[in-house]
């Protein structure tokens, strides 16, 4: 008999020998010791077999920004299931007891993921919420505007002795950006370690600051790898993240990165759908976009999660919403905000609109469209014209963009 229990910090090891056999890799002293910073035992759940650990979830305690708020979100991650233990309903079996957790803890209203597979977590009620890019180019013949004056000035370092000023800025920069998550001291430690065994070749991660008149208004995290042929070097510059608080500082990191000395090829694999970048450059299609999936999200606490958003116009709308997991989150809700607030309540007058409660994870972020989800029958139109009436309100002036996989 297998059984679902809280491990306890010295499980770690086991845990991470687990998650490394799960998704075919190595097991990595260096990299677990990090992990090991991040990692809170009380929020996992462990299967054993035997004595063996063979399936695990857990989640981590972070902010998740959302259209106008940042709120406590259940960062779910170090999943997986032994392969020998596979199609048992030991996924399930965990992923609905966390499900009951978060709700029953009751502070956070969303849970939010990165997926493995996309086919796997839209039966436990995730949507997805955020999609991403991956660019990968050749840079010989891309140009960003020339800049119209003198601006700010451009500096190269290690990362790890300018973390407060990253921090500083990033805190300012999520602010505006929906599916960000926070970072405290112990995830900035996480984001800008530095795993030789993890370079694949490339040099260690550099940091390219810019100083604007009130000082970094910008910084990027980057590698390069070394590479020659016949006809001359062919290295490649690899982007971990771009964040700027102004479009002189954001025109002028990358247009660095796409011109550095011996370099003839750039890789990006977390650029945003709206990135700034596609409306520049000379040529957008040569960045070779390649469209994926990033963050799903599951309401937790239906009423909670959408009274804490803001929204582009004022909505007021009832909704009907099914969910077979939370029986709390299905009945008819009635949504009433703006850009100012929102709240959300039960109702007893009828429906203008219908759906699951993974329709309601992607439309969340803002980055889903309410007419998209409809002409799909993803979501069902009770009373005609609330679809144009209503979509407005679910759309945010940027997109979401995560920033790293957690």
């Amino acid at each position: 008999m297998t059984d679902v229990t809280v491990p306890r910090a010295e499980d770690f090891d086991e845990i991470s020998a687990l998650l490394y056999l799960a998704f075919h890799d190595d097991p990595d002293p260096e990299l677990m010791g990090i992990e090991r910073g991040v990692f809170e035992p009380e929020r996992a759940l462990l299967v054993r077999d035997g004595g063996r650990a063979v399936a695990h979830a857990s989640a981590y305690t972070r902010e998740l920004q959302v259209p106008g708020a940042s709120l406590p979100a259940a960062h779910v991650t170090m999943v997986a299931v032994l392969p020998t233990h596979r199609r048992r309903g030991l996924l399930t079996t965990l992923m609905r007891r966390q499900l009951r957790e978060i709700r029953d803890a009751g502070r956070e209203p969303v849970a939010v993921l990165w997926a493995s597979e996309g086919r796997i977590y839209p039966r436990f009620g995730y949507g997805l919420a955020a999609q991403r890019y991956h660019l990968q180019c050749d840079t010989v013949e891309l140009r960003l505007p020339e800049p119209a004056a003198a601006g700010g000035t451009l500096r190269l370092d290690r990362p790890a002795g300018h973390q407060a000023d990253l921090a500083r800025l990033y805190d300012r920069v999520r602010a505006d950006r929906p599916g960000w998550s926070s970072r405290d001291e112990r995830w900035w430690a996480y984001v800008l370690a530095d795993v030789k065994t993890r370079r694949d070749g490339a040099t260690e991660r550099r940091v390219l600051l810019h100083d604007g008149g009130d000082g970094v208004d910008g910084y990027a995290l980057y590698r390069t790898r070394e590479a020659w042929e016949r006809g001359g070097p062919r290295g490649e510059v690899r982007v971990d993240e771009v964040v700027a608080a102004t479009p002189d500082a954001y025109q002028a990191l990358w247009r660095m990165l796409l011109s550095i000395d011996l370099t003839r090829r750039l890789s990006f694999r977390t650029a945003a759908v709206d990135e700034p970048l596609f409306w520049l450059l000379n040529e957008p299609r040569a960045l070779g976009a390649q469209l994926s999936d990033a963050l799903w999200v599951r309401l937790v606490d239906l009423p909670a999660a959408l009274a804490a958003r803001r929204y582009a116009t004022d909505v007021d709308v009832v909704i009907e919403v099914t969910d077979d997991l939370l029986p709390e989150n299905t009945g008819r809700w009635r949504l009433v905000g703006g850009p100012d607030g929102a709240e959300c309540v039960a109702s007893t007058a009828p429906a203008a609109l219908a759906a699951d409660v993974r329709a309601l994870g992607e439309l969340y972020l803002g980055g889903t469209g309410l007419g998209a989800l409809a002409a799909g029958g993803r979501l069902r139109e009770l009373v005609p014209g609330t679809v144009a009436t209503a979509a407005p309100a679910f759309t945010w002036h940027r997109a979401p963009s995560p920033r790293e996989v957690f």
